[in-house]
């Protein structure tokens, strides 16, 4: 296992995660959008650094985002920038309604959605077949990506994949935000969802679709309150405690035959070690790194005045040696 050690200054686990935030200067990558049209009538916007012609060799790699997360998220842009020094492309899938622009249906996206990034790998692979294809997942990302490698089996188009920080038993997660300094995360989270909520109230009755009013959406918070109101029955499942229980990735690591890494902290402040699987009982296709330090999406090292971003040296470094 490749090791990690933080930043002297940077050891705490809520100066890993929010670091890069509030104090990363990055030049941020050239993008070339391209508006994915969805069977359902909805679409997704995939912003490409580096895209790479039809008939290109270069590998790609295909990028799934965090909870509210982005092609603006610090974490996404310092990834590109990697992996294009390692000859790679990549490409981010918004999930719905996360790239600036609202999704046209009154639905939006979860955890456990894997059909619209099925959908896009596999016009990808239609699209570049001599190239091939890898996948990065973060936080709820790599919850979603980690559960469609599981649905995938033997059968993934997919050489490689890397989940980070992946709550991979959402109600531990969600019960996790609600103690203690988690709960400013929670609510920086929160106001994000519940905003495009409320805006999507102007068009979509969903007093009439789900039961929820205005003034109800308005009183909304916690996460696993959103989920029970909106996120859940919305998308078809009975309560938070159904969704979580049917999107949660672990019960589906046993079926993954793609080689993935999962890499976590152990002082992650969005979940508890009670998320993480036995490694021992992982298939052989699936490598646990777990650090002791690291936070949510952080892994900063180096030094404070010069600070180094493992995380994205590491994946880089992983998809090289299978490219």
């Amino acid at each position: 296992m490749t090791s990690f050690h933080a930043a002297p200054g940077l050891k705490n686990r809520h100066l890993q995660t929010l670091y890069a935030t509030f104090f990363r200067k990055l030049a941020q990558p050239e993008f070339e959008i391209q508006r994915f049209e969805l069977d359902d009538g909805d679409f997704v916007d995939c912003h490409w650094h580096c895209k790479p012609n039809r008939e290109s060799t270069t590998p790609i790699a295909v990028l799934f985002h965090g909870l509210t997360g982005s092609y603006r998220s610090s974490y996404i842009q310092g990834i590109m920038l990697s992996l294009q020094k390692a000859g790679i492309s990549s490409v981010l899938m918004h999930f719905r309604g996360c790239s600036g622009e609202l999704n046209r249906t009154a639905r939006a996206y979860h955890s456990g959605d894997t059909s619209d990034a099925k959908a896009w790998i596999a016009a990808l692979q239609q699209q570049y077949p001599n190239s091939k294809l890898f996948a990065i997942g973060y936080s709820l990302g790599g919850n979603m990506l980690l559960k469609l490698l599981g649905e995938y089996r033997d059968s993934s188009p997919l050489c490689a994949a890397v989940a980070v920080s992946a709550p991979m038993q959402l109600e531990i997660s969600a019960a996790t935000m609600q103690l203690g300094f988690a709960r400013v995360y929670q609510q920086h989270l929160l106001r994000s969802l519940k905003k495009s909520l409320l805006i999507k109230y102007q068009y979509h009755d969903y007093q009439a679709l789900i039961g929820l009013s205005l003034q109800q959406a308005k009183n909304i918070n916690s996460i696993e309150q959103f989920d029970d109101l909106y996120t859940a029955k919305i998308h078809g499942f009975t309560d938070a405690n159904d969704y979580y229980r049917r999107s949660s990735a672990r019960q589906y690591l046993t079926y993954i035959e793609t080689e993935t890494l999962i890499i976590q902290a152990l002082d992650d402040p969005f979940m508890t070690r009670a998320v993480l699987p036995v490694a021992a009982q992982l298939p052989t296709a699936v490598s646990l790194e777990l650090q002791q330090q690291g936070g949510h999406l952080g892994f900063i090292g180096g030094r404070l005045w010069r600070p180094q971003y493992w995380l994205e040296q590491r994946i880089s470094d992983f998809f090289s040696t299978r490219g």
